[in-house]
C-alpha cells in the first residue's frame, strides 16, 4: 500500500539521524489479508471494491466482495483502478522487493470483523484475540521467512502483535490510532521495537492535534524506552522536514521522495 521512507539508515528499532545521500525508501510497507482459500494477498482494503475507505466514489478494483470470503483466483484477477495490474499475492510482492530493502508487514485482518483495534487488552481478552490471529500470522511468517529482507510487523490490533511474539523473534510495532496511552502500553507489553503514530500525534509540530491527544509526548516517551517512532501518513516534504525536526525516526509515505535531501 505505502512505501516506508525511514529517516533512519538503520533498522526501525534504532534511533539515528537522516542520511542525506539516500532518496529511495529504506523500507516498504505491505498490508496483508487472507483469501477464502487461506492465501495471503497484499491489499489495503478488506473489500475488493474499496468502499470501506472510498465511500464507493471510486472502486478500488473491478470486482466486489470481502477479500477473506472470496477465492484466491477471483481476488488475484481483480484489476486495480484503471491499471493493468491485479491484486498480488504477498509472496509475489516480496519476490519483487530488493533484498536490501526492509519490509514492514502490516497485519491488516485475519478474516473477521470483531478485532478490537487500538485497544490495550488484558487476560482472557488478549488470549482470545491472540488465538484469532495465530493461524493467519503463521501463514504470513511462512511467506516472510522464505525471503531475506529485514522485517517488522505492525498492526492496530494487539492480538496480532501478541501472535507474532509467540511465534517469532521478529520486531513488532503497534500502530497507534486514538489513544497514545494504549499504543505505548501495547508497546511496553510486547517489548516493541517501534511505535507507529499518526502525523497529528507528534508534539512540537504544526500538525499536532492537542484536542485529540492532550498532553501526550509519544516521541519523548518512546525514545526514553528505546523505541523508534515511525509516523504515518506523510504527504509532503514540509511535513517530513518538520517531523524530522521533532525527532521522529521514520516516515511512512506513499512516495519516498517526500523525505528531505
Amino acid at each position: 500500500e505505502a512505501a516506508t521512507a525511514t529517516t533512519s539508515t538503520e533498522t526501525p528499532g534504532s534511533v539515528s539521524r537522516p542520511d542525506p545521500t539516500r532518496r529511495r525508501a529504506d523500507w516498504i510497507e505491505v498490508d496483508v489479508v487472507p483469501t477464502a482459500d487461506g492465501d495471503i494477498v497484499a491489499i489495503h482494503d478488506v473489500e475488493l471494491s474499496g468502499s470501506d475507505r472510498r465511500d464507493g466514489a471510486v472502486d478500488l478494483t473491478d470486482s466486489t466482495g470481502i477479500v477473506w470470503e472470496t477465492d484466491t483466483a477471483t481476488v488475484t484477477s481483480a484489476t486495480v483502478l484503471a491499471s493493468d495490474e491485479t491484486v498480488p499475492l504477498f509472496a509475489d510482492v516480496l519476490d519483487a522487493v530488493p533484498a536490501d530493502v526492509g519490509v514492514n508487514v502490516e497485519l491488516k485482518n485475519p478474516g473477521r470483523w470483531d478485532l478490537r483495534p487500538g485497544e490495550k487488552l488484558d487476560g482472557d481478552a488478549l488470549a482470545a484475540r491472540t488465538a484469532v490471529w495465530r493461524p493467519f500470522v503463521e501463514h504470513v511468517l511462512a511467506v516472510v521467512d522464505a525471503h531475506p529482507n529485514d522485517r517488522l510487523f505492525s498492526s492496530f490490533c494487539e492480538g496480532a502483535l501478541a501472535a507474532i511474539r509467540e511465534l517469532s523473534s521478529a520486531p513488532v510495532a503497534p500502530l497507534v490510532s486514538d489513544s497514545i496511552d494504549d499504543g505505548l502500553a501495547i508497546a511496553q507489553e510486547h517489548d516493541a521495537e517501534a511505535v507507529h503514530p499518526p502525523i497529528d500525534a507528534i508534539r512540537g509540530t504544526p500538525f499536532f492535534d492537542a484536542a485529540r491527544f492532550g498532553h501526550a509526548d509519544i516521541v519523548t516517551t518512546a525514545h526514553a524506552n528505546g523505541r523508534a517512532v515511525n509516523v504515518w501518513t506523510v504527504e509532503t516534504w514540509y511535513q517530513a522536514d518538520r517531523l524530522a525536526s521533532a525527532g521522529v525516526d521514520g516516515i511512512i509515505a506513499d512516495y519516498a521522495a517526500v523525505a528531505t535531501e
